[in-house]
């Protein structure tokens, strides 16, 4: 499937796609000063709007977020956006969790548990159109015949549809998602690791067979170190990422495609002005 590499400004470069034309959106932004980025920053309300403008009816955006503490009080930044989402016109269809397994030590002079999960908020235009639902949780009643009852609005019960249904192997994960995160975990790319702060293929591609299907299109406005392309292309979905950073599309694209971009050249001198297509 092909891909789009752009570099420049997000809140410039959404606005020379075409409207109603992504399927999916699965991204980090930086959030609050919790990494520098190479001192770049990003205009969110501008990036919010035309994120549901690109969007196609019915279509995700899945927003991976967290906040940080400032003088013992987090900031909120990732509620307030998803707010301003839906003040967009967004739909807040769920709040999941993004659970980091390897528990990580608290920030020197925070009197707080050490944080252990970041905010997935997902977004939709309208009715979420597609979700496949993933079944992979082990269900510890597995091959048993179901029977019980369940009750009704006044208190009383009648009998479950599920009776005489016989429980299988696996059922539906929650709206938790946990994954081993660390060098080698999250990618097993050694140059993923130049970048500040990836999250894991693993993340990107479950929310990739949730929300899209083959030939889709998905995009990632805070391309980084290129997980979410990298994934998206495995999993035969067109793909447009973009990245203000010369040095991180660098990694991205060879992640992307290496054998493709082994001879990148210069990078353009003004953001809005460099596109490099894979095939």
């Amino acid at each position: 499937m092909s891909a789009r590499l752009l570099l420049g400004d997000s809140a410039y470069m959404l606005q020379t796609l075409d409207a109603d034309s992504i399927d999916l959106t699965v991204t980090s932004p930086p959030y609050d000063n919790l990494r520098t980025y190479n001192g770049f920053t990003f205009d969110f309300e501008a990036i919010a709007r035309e994120l549901y403008r690109v969007t196609k009816p019915g279509g995700v955006v899945v927003w991976v977020v967290g906040d940080e503490t400032i003088d013992g009080c987090e900031t909120g930044t990732s509620f307030r956006q998803a707010l301003k989402f839906m003040e967009c016109g967004f739909n807040l269809a769920d709040t999941m969790i993004y659970q980091k397994t390897d528990l990580a030590f608290p920030r020197h002079g925070h009197r707080k548990y050490p944080a252990a999960f970041e905010y997935m908020f997902v977004l939709s235009k309208g009715k979420v159109k597609t979700f496949n639902l993933l079944r992979d949780r082990r269900n510890k009643r597995a091959g048993d015949v179901m029977s019980g009852t369940v009750r009704n609005e006044d208190g009383t019960t009648k009998p479950s549809l599920a009776n005489g249904k016989v429980v299988a192997a696996f059922g539906a994960r929650s709206n938790v998602w946990g994954y081993s995160t660390g060098k080698g975990k999250s990618s097993t790319d050694e140059i993923a690791f130049k970048h500040p702060a990836i999250f894991p293929e693993a993340l990107a591609r479950d929310h990739i067979l949730s929300w899209s299907n083959p030939g889709d299109t998905v995009l990632d406005p805070f391309l980084g170190s290129g997980t979410t392309g990298k994934v998206a292309r495995q999993l035969a979905r067109r793909f447009v990422g973009i990245e203000i950073s010369a040095e991180y599309l660098e990694i991205a694209s060879a992640r992307i495609n290496d054998d493709l971009f082994s001879d990148l050249g210069a990078a353009p001198a003004h953001p809005g002005e460099g596109e490099r297509p894979c095939n």
